[in-house]
């Protein structure tokens, strides 16, 4: 079974910059949409960022023009630039892959363990 694994989390100060990075790992062949998504306390999980293996990326109306969502699909990676940040973007933030082609057949909707992002005002 694909696993994605997550880094890059931590504290930092508001208006300052994190980068994410989420690594998929396991018998693949290639990914379709690869994203980002984030859940606050007493919120829902919510879309910040994805990317398909073409490069197409869409953006939660919060994040566009200070996140900026990239990958290497040689290396199965998607790293999530996130700069200017704000303490509203404290969240635990999950990669997600909705679609895993690998040698054994397709893994679907497939999710990381998360990485917790705090913001301090």
């Amino acid at each position: 079974q694909v696993q994605l694994v997550e880094s890059g989390g931590g504290l930092v100060q508001a208006g300052g910059s994190l980068r994410l990075s989420c690594t998929a790992s396991g018998s693949i062949v290639s990914i379709n949409v690869m994203g980002w998504y984030r859940q606050a306390p007493g919120q829902q999980r919510e879309l910040v960022a994805r990317i398909n293996s073409g490069g197409t990326t869409n953006y939660a109306d919060s994040v566009k023009g200070r996140f900026t969502i990239s990958r290497d699909n040689t290396e199965n990676t998607v790293n999530l630039q996130m700069n200017s940040l704000k303490p509203e973007d404290t969240a635990v933030y999950y990669c997600n892959a909705d679609r895993i082609f690998t040698g054994w057949g397709t893994q679907y909707d497939t999710w990381g363990q998360g990485t917790q992002v705090t913001v301090s005002s």
